[in-house]
């Protein structure tokens, strides 16, 4: 008896010549494992600043390709930056950014909003206001900024805040760095994943030791407070640093939980809360609409108590432009932020933070704060329709901010990591921000396939609506493509870098 003929061999499992969708998901599954084997990541670690640094202890190695100065060392760039920069490379420019959709920039929408107070139109400039400010900033917005606070959150407490326990300073960011820059040689705790500037914050001020608590998407990225407290003690944790509202996860601590955090500032522990995004609350019932959250409703004593809030004009008062923000605390963290703002920035912005005086007034917050929630809670909702439309449902949706935390597990690969997907949709003239970027890894050691938030991207609805729609429709056009057996032409042949018309890399 003879055989049967032996059948071809082929490299897809299901049968011989052409791939079925299934062989090249196949295919791509067993090719994409490490960052090694991934364009997208390779272009990433590529970047200045984004190679793995040695472990503590050992001689610190210096790339001379990349650090031609010497003793500089880049601290690496945080998402917005790296995308942006990305984005030039595939042809954005502010010029012509009315054609793309970039649902990952971290502002909200600064024009006119229905039934909110009108936009600032222009800015008074007194001759004295074109002297310095003071490095902890003009004493009526200092006054302001602590009325406000007490008139929101204090009202009927003994203990109130007055103008010595607010500093003025040119950004959150550079809060931050202030805050950085006058803590001692303690462990701090941080979550992953948070906002992005923490990992160059923990990197570039090494007094700071970081210690990550990893937040479980099963318990909706919930801070366990119990946790923390025995953290403390058998850690010696002396600063816990976290955003709330969460970015990038739209979640956030409030009511008891805020008030047993806010308490651990009263056993030998400083408690750092970025409260950017507290206005971007969407509570279900009609009455609670208007109300914000802050830590400062539970702080017991304004000098004791070693709680430091900061805030700014940025996201609650749509006027990131401005650069106007402030860090809140006891009186002698605000004597020590004054001396490290003498050197790392000189304080904000004089004329500006005189302009920001009658924005502050309480009664006008309050209408600025409805018709910010009610805004922004429908494009929430409107989004989260679209991409349930797309059988991309949000598995932890989204309570505060103006972020969507988007799990992308499902899609089929290479679309299914959050560095893949961002250079598809730049394609597609799209921004969003890859999840790593949210990995508060100050080593930058980690294989990135190994990160939780490998598989996610931050997507904001803080632009416009048509903005929104725009993003949403490219991202369909991507997802429909990987669906009907278009992933052969993903994860490679990406733009290096931004090209002159006579193809010599600029």
């Amino acid at each position: 008896m003879s055989r049967p003929p032996t059948r071809p061999s082929s490299a897809y499992p299901s049968r011989s010549g052409t791939p079925s969708l299934r062989d090249v998901v196949h295919g791509v599954m067993k090719i994409f494992h490490h960052e090694k084997e991934s364009e997208a990541h390779q272009i990433f670690r590529q970047q200045v600043g984004h190679q793995p640094k040695p472990a503590l202890g050992l001689p610190q190695t210096i790339n001379p390709d990349e650090e031609t100065v010497p003793g500089i060392e880049h601290p690496g760039s945080t998402g917005v930056i790296y995308c942006s920069d990305r984005a030039i490379a595939n042809g954005f420019n502010y010029a012509n950014s009315h054609e793309w959709a970039n649902l990952g920039q971290g502002a909200p929408e600064v024009g006119p909003i229905p039934n909110a107070p009108p936009r600032p139109e222009n800015i008074p400039l007194p001759v004295d206001s074109l002297e310095y400010a003071p490095t902890t900033g003009v004493k009526a917005l200092r006054e302001a900024v602590a009325n406000l606070y007490n008139d929101n959150y204090r009202k009927g407490k003994a203990s109130q805040y007055t103008f010595e326990n607010v500093c003025i300073v040119p950004g959150g960011r550079a809060g931050l760095s202030r805050v950085a820059a006058v803590i001692g040689d303690v462990y701090c705790s941080y979550q992953v994943p948070d906002y992005t500037a923490y990992d160059q914050v923990l990197s570039a001020f090494k007094r700071l030791v970081p210690v990550p608590t990893a937040l479980d998407p099963k318990n909706k990225y919930r801070l366990d407070i119990e946790q923390t407290k025995k953290d403390i003690l058998t850690q010696g944790l002396a600063v816990v640093i976290a955003s709330n509202p969460r970015n990038p996860t739209g979640q956030v601590i409030a009511g008891k939980e805020l008030k047993e955090l806010v308490s651990l500032s009263r056993e030998n522990t400083t408690i750092i809360l970025d409260e950017f995004y507290s206005w971007y609350i969407y509570p279900d019932s009609e009455k609670d609409i208007g109300k914000s959250i802050s830590s400062a409703e539970y702080v017991e004593d304004v000098n004791s108590d070693s709680v430091i809030i900061i805030d700014g004009l940025t996201k609650n008062w749509r006027l990131p432009g401005w650069r106007v923000c402030w860090v809140i605390g006891p009186k002698n963290l605000i004597t020590a932020l004054s001396q490290s703002g003498s050197f790392l920035d000189g304080g904000a912005n004089h004329p500006m933070q005189l302009a920001a005086l009658p924005l502050l007034e309480p009664g006008r917050v309050k209408i600025e704060k409805t018709a910010l929630q009610r805004h922004f809670k429908a494009k929430r909702d409107h989004v989260l329709k679209r991409l349930h439309a797309l059988h991309l449902d949000v598995d932890v949706p989204p309570q505060a901010t103006f972020y969507i935390w988007l799990n992308l597990e499902k899609l089929p690969p290479p679309l299914n990591n959050g560095l893949t997907f961002f250079e598809e949709l730049l394609k597609e003239q799209t921004i969003v921000i890859p999840g790593i970027f949210f990995d508060i890894n100050p080593a930058h050691r980690r294989n990135l396939f190994n990160s939780p938030c490998h598989h996610y991207v931050r997507l904001s609805f803080g632009p416009p609506m048509e903005d929104l729609d725009k993003g949403i429709d490219a991202i369909g056009r991507v997802i429909a493509t990987a669906r009907q057996g278009g992933t052969r032409k993903m994860g490679h042949s990406y733009k290096k870098s931004l090209e002159s018309s006579s193809g010599v890399n600029i």
